[in-house]
């Protein structure tokens, strides 16, 4: 299923820079004035996956795979975007289409690059950002539980938009919502404020490792499990590099890990997403799902015709596959398992699915 991160943010804070770097392409327009992106640029990513290169060098695949992720470069935001500032509504709309949302937050003092505000403060940005969210969401709520437009709404996604209006009303937070309501109905009432989110601190070169003072008040304040440090700048110049060049880089400035590792882990964190892998001589592949995700549901990612004929699933762990060299070896050495439609589907699991049709 792969999944969609919305970059966000004010104007000028980094977002262009970090898409180009995340998609190792120059598609964002990434200048010093506000608003250079007008329309969003979206990038389409491999998530990269060690497992994924050994089980198509064990089963000898012809094509090896990779799930992806979507990063879309979405317009700077200003104080009065959901009344329209700067072209706000048509940005804010943008947002609405994506799964998480990565806030992106300006941790970095520099006179060369172009400050909508007169201070670098990320809290204030950060705030500025989730009210003009807010207000959007109450606007949009006001317009669907109208009495013409609330004759067309069903009365369970009623009940969730009228308990939504009121908490956002009343200046509280929706992550109540999931004590009240299935998460699958929360998701289609498409509000911005209960989009799951990640928070990216930008910074300079000499911050990429222990931050800096704006990234610790910044996390004092919010999660800390859901804030990344990067430098978009260095970030970009690394994906500039071959292989071994990028190596040696990371090494010199003693970066361990990229931008995009760190956003994608953290995303599949918080949307509690985790990978299957088929293998075989055609090819291996690696699936995007659910966590807790039943062997039926994990085969319709595939196709439907698997989940609505599905029977068993044939099912390895990872590391016994690799222990084994492959599924003859695991089979006949007892660490194959025949599943059925209650298993849930660990992350790592090696399946080949038996259906009907």
């Amino acid at each position: 299923m792969g999944f969609k991160c919305g970059i966000v943010g004010l104007p000028n804070v980094g977002k262009s820079t970090l898409f180009n770097a995340l998609t190792n392409s120059s598609k964002a327009q990434a200048e010093n004035f506000p608003f250079c992106t007008i329309d969003p640029n979206i990038g389409v990513v491999l998530v990269p996956d060690n497992r994924l290169d050994k089980l198509s060098e064990i089963s000898k695949s012809k094509k090896k795979i990779n799930t992806t992720i979507s990063f879309v470069d979405i317009a700077g935001l200003v104080k009065g975007a959901s009344k329209g500032e700067g072209l706000g509504n048509k940005f804010l709309s943008h947002i609405r289409e994506v799964d998480a949302i990565i806030h992106m937050i300006r941790c970095f003092d520099s006179t060369d690059i172009q400050n909508v505000n007169s201070s670098v403060n990320p809290i204030r940005d950060l705030e500025i950002i989730e009210t003009e969210m807010m207000l959007a969401d109450i606007e949009s709520l006001q317009k669907r539980l109208d009495k013409k437009n609330k004759k067309n709404i069903d009365e369970k996604m009623q009940k969730v938009l009228t308990s939504a209006f009121e908490r956002l009303d009343n200046g509280k937070d929706l992550s109540e919502l999931v004590n009240e309501f299935d998460e699958k109905t929360i998701n289609q009432t498409g509000l911005l404020s209960i989009k799951p989110k990640i928070y990216v601190c930008n910074v300079d070169e000499k911050s990429i490792n222990n931050g800096n003072n704006y990234t610790n008040d910044f996390i004092a304040k919010f999660s800390p499990e859901n804030t990344i440090i990067i430098s978009a700048d260095i970030e970009n110049q690394i994906n500039q590099f071959d292989k071994d060049e990028k190596k040696n880089y990371m090494n010199m400035i003693e970066l361990k890990e990229t931008g995009l590792n760190k956003l994608i882990s953290k995303g599949y964190n918080i949307l509690n997403l985790e990978t299957f892998f088929t293998s075989g001589p055609e090819e291996t592949r690696a699936w995007t799902i659910k966590k807790n995700c039943l062997a039926p549901n994990a085969a319709g990612e595939i196709h439907t015709d698997f989940e609505k004929g599905f029977i068993r699933a044939e099912t390895v762990s990872y590391e016994d596959f690799v222990k084994n060299g492959g599924w003859l070896n695991s089979k006949n050495n007892g660490n194959m398992r025949l599943e059925g439609k209650d298993y849930i589907v660990k992350d790592g699991d090696i399946l080949n699915f038996r259906f009907n049709t």
